[in-house]
């Protein structure tokens, strides 16, 4: 009888923990849908101006098709044509080129603009909004900014050359030069981005590890080379890898200078990609191209982390 009431009474105190356990966990549920509701709109604009376009253009990659007449399925013709196709590896080389040259500088100017921009000196915030303007202008605005300074005939350039004696330049008309004139403009345009990214990164560098070097008899080369630089090599590694994919995307400051001139010698993959896609209508081409970019893209980036990794140099 004894053991019979124990039991009962243990069952009815039992009774309340699991109600309200059950509560808690009606009511967590609740706030996990709440949070979905707010958030869904959002993804699912995100994943339909992703995934689909994403598949659809795989889907006419395996196809031929000029938006007119009624798409042919052709397989893998489209990446058999690519990888014998000359035009296609020259634009990639142009994109090359212009990689090689933008990131390395873009990583040094933001550097050398970030290291200038932190300091306790009067109208620092002036000066910091100043350089963060060329990022906010369009690219049509910074090409025709540029058509206007390397004009061959009446460039501010060329006119400054002159004054000094100097023999005019080609620049934008010249294939030797236009892609170092492009790269430079972009320069002008996205110096800011890491500038911005390497003076948050000094602004977080331990001000104790600051005062150790300079007990230890350091001076400031040494301090940034010893003390600072390896405090920011994974926004480094970042800024490279972001640098790198903006550069082989590059399309608008080429369109709006060039048109892939003087030559074809500033015909990037993107510009190549939509001259077959638009201008010749060869949409199931120019979506094999834009996967070709996907890979590429992708090999790159992975490459880049699987070494810093390996290096020691967390990015992510």
């Amino acid at each position: 009888m004894s053991t019979m009431t124990v039991r009962g009474r243990g069952g009815r105190a039992d009774r309340p923990a699991a109600s309200g356990r059950r509560r808690s966990r009606v009511a967590r549920w609740r706030e996990d849908l709440g949070g979905w509701l707010f958030v869904a709109p959002a993804a699912v604009i995100v994943l339909g101006l992703s995934i689909f376009p994403a598949g659809w253009a795989f889907l006419l990659s395996l196809q031929e098709w000029d938006g007119f007449s009624e798409p042919e399925f052709v397989g893998g013709d489209n990446y058999a044509e690519l990888i014998t196709d000359a035009d296609f590896f020259s634009a990639v080389q142009h994109t090359g080129l212009y990689t090689a040259m933008f990131v390395p500088m873009s990583l040094f100017a933001g550097l050398f603009l970030a290291v200038a921009l932190n300091r306790r000196i009067r109208f620092i915030g002036l000066y910091r909004t100043a350089i963060f303007v060329p990022f906010v202008a369009s690219a049509a605005a910074t090409g025709i900014l540029s058509t206007y300074l390397f004009s061959p005939q009446f460039g501010l350039v060329n006119n400054v050359l002159r004054t000094i004696g100097l023999p005019a330049q080609g620049w934008l008309e010249d294939e030797s030069q236009a892609m170092f004139v492009i790269a430079l403009m972009s320069l002008w345009g996205q110096a800011a981005f890491t500038t911005v990214l390497y003076l948050a990164a000094l602004q977080d560098v331990p001000g104790e590890l600051l005062e150790a070097a300079r007990l230890d008899g350091a001076n400031r080369w040494q301090t940034f080379w010893r003390v600072v630089w390896p405090q920011l090599a994974p926004v480094t590694v970042f800024t490279a890898i972001w640098q790198t994919i903006g550069s082989i995307q590059l399309f608008d400051l080429v369109y709006t200078t060039t048109r892939g001139g003087p030559l074809d010698a500033t015909k990037t993959i993107v510009y190549y990609l939509w001259e077959q896609a638009f201008r010749r209508l060869e949409f199931g081409y120019g979506s094999a191209v834009a996967y070709a970019l996907f890979g590429l893209t992708l090999l790159i980036t992975i490459g880049v982390v699987v070494y810093s990794r390996r290096r020691g140099t967390e990015a992510f």
